[in-house]
């Protein structure tokens, strides 16, 4: 007999993944209500199977009334405990999106919601891992977990002049009480997006090329996205390790890494070297290295394959 954490999961990953093939799809106008209804039903299955495998299968029905399962928000408040945690308060904002959306159909949602909706599918990702040890990028490619964004900024006379009066305000007062709350919180509760341009005369340093048109009105477009480590690169030497290792183990893969096998996988794959898998922080005299999860996906693929041999073909190549 299938356990029923297990259905409970396998459903949770489908509805995540139509969440995310939602909003990634440039030809639905309702994505962003489709992904906040997909993805807090991703959540709920998620952490019932949790609150099950925890406190067993009781715990997910109302006391008064067997028939009936908790809500997501019951979810949150005993999985999260602390009503200060930026992954509750996350879902408490995208469920707030998904219970009032339907009557406020709004292209415009996803330019104030965006920051919010990409740290809810990173936070889904990490807690499927801790809570079931399901690696969701096995399901979806990691590249495919980051969420496109729209350029545009929310124009507030163009709003006021698209919708009514009513309607309007309502967008505009949630775009001014969520731009403080992204800003000052941690990308637990709102992955922050921020695009600067710069201007240089070698073309070699540039990733894209502009024109200079004195009778044009504008003919510019993003040259360079500033990215933050803390978010791409957030691993350090010893977290690294301890994620390939989790992730051997739930593969069911017989190893262990250290610092030193850690070390031949830097020095034969230049990943210190190389920008997509490490970042280097040179504000101090000695310079430290944080890792992305491409790094760790390398490493723990290649031990997949060959999990015996590994470390002496490192070797060999080294030397």
């Amino acid at each position: 007999m299938i356990k029923i954490q297990g259905k409970l999961n396998e459903k949770s990953v489908e509805a995540f993944m139509l969440a995310i093939e939602i909003y990634n799809k440039p030809t639905i106008k309702y994505r962003v209500e489709g992904f906040g209804f997909f993805i807090c039903n991703a959540w709920e299955l998620m952490l019932k199977s949790y609150l099950i495998n925890k406190y067993g299968e009781k715990s997910i029905y109302y006391k008064n009334n067997s028939d009936r399962t908790i809500s997501l928000e019951n979810c949150l408040q005993k999985v999260f405990t602390n009503d200060k945690s930026p992954i509750r308060r996350n879902l408490t904002k995208i469920i707030e999106l998904r219970n009032t959306s339907t009557h406020y159909i709004m292209e415009e949602y996803e330019m104030i919601y965006i920051p919010l909706f990409q740290a809810c599918v990173l936070n889904y990702v990490e807690k499927m891992q801790e809570y079931h040890g399901i690696d969701m990028t096995k399901a979806i490619p990691q590249n495919f977990l980051m969420m496109t964004v729209s350029m545009s900024a929310l124009d507030e006379s163009v709003i006021r002049a698209k919708y009514p009066e009513e309607i309007a305000q309502k967008m505009i007062d949630i775009d001014v009480q969520l731009k403080p709350e992204i800003k000052e919180n941690n990308n637990r509760y709102a992955i922050k997006i921020e695009h600067y341009h710069f201007i240089t005369k070698d073309k070699n340093k540039a990733t894209s090329f502009v024109h200079i048109d004195k009778e044009a009105a504008a003919g510019v477009k993003i040259i360079k996205e500033l990215k933050d480590p803390n978010i791409t690169h957030k691993y350090t030497m010893k977290s690294a390790i301890k994620e390939v290792n989790r992730r051997l183990h739930n593969a069911g893969v017989d190893f262990q890494l250290n610092r030193y096998i850690f070390d031949l996988f830097n020095k034969v794959y230049g990943i210190k070297e190389n920008e997509k898998y490490c970042y280097v922080h040179r504000q101090y005299a000695q310079p430290s290295y944080t890792y992305s999860m491409q790094a760790i996906e390398l490493i723990v693929a290649e031990i997949e394959k060959d999990s015996k041999n590994i470390v002496e073909n490192l070797k060999k190549v080294k030397k």
